[in-house]
């Protein structure tokens, strides 16, 4: 047989081969910045209960009053009206006035942008902290992994609140930014184990190893692969830090620490109880800012109970059958007393035969 008959016939016994071209090798970075923004808004769906919805809700009526606290402010926080001391509400002042005639109402509004200011201020510093500490610190090992671990844990044990008071004892008048940078700079260590943690466990994933075998620089794997993975955690934390800001601020405002030419429900307060207006049932002055301090802190809890719902499977599938019997009229507690009591009867029958 001759070398050509070989090669034809080599040829015709070969298995077809054909080059398939994906989507994202075609395309680039263009499939991969694709895949990366729909992990990212996936990675939002924490959000889509009824439990965030509601608290979404609720805390964007605040941020709303923040943002236009001078368009709804019926008067200045620092108008005095002498002819209307301490007067409960009215048509004129509609949460009644303090004990040198200021409107209760439009000091709670102007008080709302303080401590959005703050608090979001405070808990975004803290979160790019913790990423940044928390992730890196789960993706590296060895000795630099340990060396931010041990910062972690040292930021864990210094004390906030002795330390906002130096601070604050500094200056005469200190800024809401400085405020919120001390709040969030003793307030991410939290986070940072909680990321570091959950990194440990994502970097030995199947997609984070076939990342790093393709080449992948450090800043796509993190970003791309692992973020998105991150997000519940993110929230969670960033949330956390939000509460606890808005908590501290109030605390130090209304303890006197911070001046009370600064604005926010905790100033309100230290007025209404350097004057007296708790023995003396005044109630317009000191219950509508409590009243916004518990109403802020139940929308943060109902998004953290979202969240929580979204990230447990058990609570997710327990939350998603409980609307599922809802939506057929079904009441969840009697069903499964009519499951128990069907079983006992039914082993109870058994016994008998």
């Amino acid at each position: 047989m001759s070398t050509t008959e070989k090669a034809g016939r080599r040829q015709a016994s070969a298995p077809d081969t054909f080059l398939i071209r994906t989507s994202g090798a075609g395309s680039g970075n263009g499939g991969q910045s694709q895949s990366f923004w729909a992990k990212f808004i996936s990675a939002f769906a924490m959000f889509r209960n009824g439990k965030s919805i509601a608290g979404l809700a609720i805390l964007g009526f605040f941020v709303l009053v923040a943002i236009f606290a001078d368009v709804l402010a019926p008067f200045s926080p620092t108008k005095i009206d002498n002819s209307a001391r301490l007067q409960p509400p009215s048509a004129a002042h509609w949460l009644g006035t303090t004990h040198i005639g200021e409107d209760v109402l439009s000091q709670v509004i102007h008080g709302t942008r303080g401590v959005i200011v703050v608090g979001f201020l405070a808990a975004l510093i803290a979160t790019v902290i913790a990423i940044t500490v928390g992730v890196i610190a789960g993706y590296l090992s060895g000795w630099k992994s340990e060396a931010l671990s041990a910062l972690t844990n040292v930021f864990l044990v210094i004390p906030g609140l002795p330390l906002i008071i130096i601070v604050a004892a500094m200056f005469e008048d200190p800024p809401l930014v400085l405020i919120a940078a001390v709040l969030g700079i003793t307030g991410w260590a939290w986070g940072a184990r909680v990321l570091r943690a959950q990194t440990m466990s994502l970097r030995n994933r199947d997609f984070v190893q076939a990342a790093r075998a393709n080449g992948e620089p450090l800043r796509r794997i993190i970003t791309v692969e692992m973020l998105p993975n991150l997000m519940a955690l993110i929230a969670a934390s960033f949330v956390g830090t939000v509460t606890a800001a808005i908590l501290g601020l109030t605390t130090l405002s209304y303890i006197g620490v911070i001046p009370v030419t600064t604005y926010n429900w905790g100033t309100i307060l230290n007025w209404a109880s350097a004057q007296g207006a708790f023995g003396q049932n005044q109630w317009w002055w000191y219950l509508p800012p409590g009243l916004c301090i518990a109403a802020i802190g139940v929308a943060l809890s109902l998004i953290n109970f979202g969240i929580d719902e979204y990230v447990n499977p058990r609570l997710r599938s327990a939350g998603e059958r409980a609307r599922a019997m809802k939506k057929k009229g079904l009441n969840v507690n009697d069903a499964v007393t009519a499951v128990r009591t069907t079983d006992v009867a039914g082993r109870a029958a058994e016994n008998k035969k």
